[in-house]
């Protein structure tokens, strides 16, 4: 199952607050409304941190397996024994 796309799920988040935000510019609540456009810059940028945490997380397990650090250390003693 691959993971949803990011556009999608700030297209999401903005609907959520974009609904909330007119249901309170509509009362007329001014206080609602700061509150909501700080809420939803915050949770934004939390949210596109943690997705940027998931695609690391995906482009390390999709890498190729290389060689271990000994191994690596193996191959360059051989190397250097072969001159």
């Amino acid at each position: 199952m691959s993971p949803r796309k990011r556009d999608r799920i700030l297209a999401n988040l903005e609907s959520i607050y974009r609904a909330a935000y007119d249901r309170a510019s509509e009362a007329r609540d001014d206080d609602r409304m700061a509150d909501l456009d700080s809420s939803f810059q915050r949770e934004q940028l939390i949210l596109e941190v943690l997705l940027d945490i998931r695609d690391a997380l995906l482009a390390v397990a999709e890498a190729p397996a290389s060689k271990s650090a000994l191994e690596k250390l193996e191959a360059l003693r051989k190397l250097t024994k072969l001159k």
